[in-house]
């Protein structure tokens, strides 16, 4: 029975995180947990725990005497967001190379194959999203920076619904399994500007795809 149960909270999930993405669902519309049960045929705990799981992705929030309502996807935060990832996370990055461990190296290698295992299954984009940053932390984590690193990690959190929704929806998880590989075995050369330049890449990439998908979302809309 759990089984079928998280499957079916996983459907749920899926169908109205792709009405959030899609813009069939707009920024600020409530999500009335009965009239959702009633339209996806399933009673409201699955829709309930959907909800929940889509808050911790960004893109439901809950608000006293409201309930759930859909939070709004911003391109102008995007730029600000993966721009300052990018500085901060160069600047850390560069600061950690010459002082990485073959143990880091070591374990930032067994967290690329656990993102590579994570692929396909249920919660891909979750797990994947939690283990991508624990990759790059790891790769950080020699720079002894904790304010910068600090800075990151909340960037991270306020960048996070765009990175899921990058990996779901822009195909970003198969580029950025490449990307990943080759930033490791920069690190392992110790080739610092070669990484930092990569990294850069990546983060910046990642923020032009996410721009384009949203400004196409938005077009779809009008």
């Amino acid at each position: 029975m759990a089984i079928v149960y998280k499957t079916r909270t996983q459907l749920v999930v899926e169908t109205i995180r792709e009405k959030i993405l899609s813009g069939e669902i707009t920024a600020g519309q409530p999500l009335r947990q009965a009239a959702l049960a009633e339209e996806l045929n399933v009673s409201r705990i699955p829709v309930r725990e959907a909800l929940l799981q889509l808050e911790a992705e960004g893109l439901t929030s809950f608000e006293p005497h409201k309930g759930a309502t859909a939070t709004e996807l911003n391109v102008d935060q995007v730029d600000e967001l993966f721009e300052l990832r990018a500085m901060l996370e160069a600047d850390l990055l560069a600061a950690s190379i010459p002082n990485l461990t073959d143990e880091d190296l070591e374990q930032a290698q067994l967290l690329l194959a656990k993102l590579d295992n994570a692929l396909g299954k249920e919660n891909a984009a979750n797990t994947w999203s939690q283990l991508n940053s624990d990759y790059h932390n790891c790769l950080y984590s020699a720079a002894q920076r904790p304010q910068t690193q600090d800075l990151v990690d909340t960037l991270n959190k306020n960048a996070d619904r765009y990175i899921r929704m990058h990996l779901l929806w822009a195909g970003g998880i198969s580029k950025a399994e490449s990307e990943h590989n080759d930033l490791l075995r920069l690190c392992q050369l110790r080739k610092v500007d070669e990484a930092v330049d990569l990294l850069k890449q990546h983060i910046l990439g990642s923020r032009d795809e996410i721009k384009a998908f949203l400004i196409a979302r938005e077009k779809g809309n009008k």
